[in-house]
């Protein structure tokens, strides 16, 4: 069973960048799981709730060496696996 009374609550916006403003250490301690439109996916780097997108990774890489990301939109559900 699940013990969520020690998970941290999730935020609207999370970030799997550690460079990002919107990135949470804590919540990676434990498996989340994104829904988009009904689906699960396992590729998302970034996600809004509220504005209902997510951003997942393409294989083109930018000048940095980061891939480039590419959003989706559509209903955005997080939750603890």
């Amino acid at each position: 069973m699940n013990d969520t009374t020690s998970q941290p609550a999730l935020p609207d916006r999370l970030s799997v960048n550690p460079r990002s403003p919107h990135h949470v250490a804590a919540i990676f301690e434990h498996d989340i799981g994104i829904r988009l439109n009904g689906k699960e996916r396992f590729d998302v780097e970034e996600y809004c709730i509220s504005e209902g997108w997510v951003k997942i990774p393409t294989k083109s890489l930018d000048r940095r060496g980061q891939p480039l990301l590419m959003t989706r939109k559509g209903t955005v559900e997080a939750f603890y696996r």
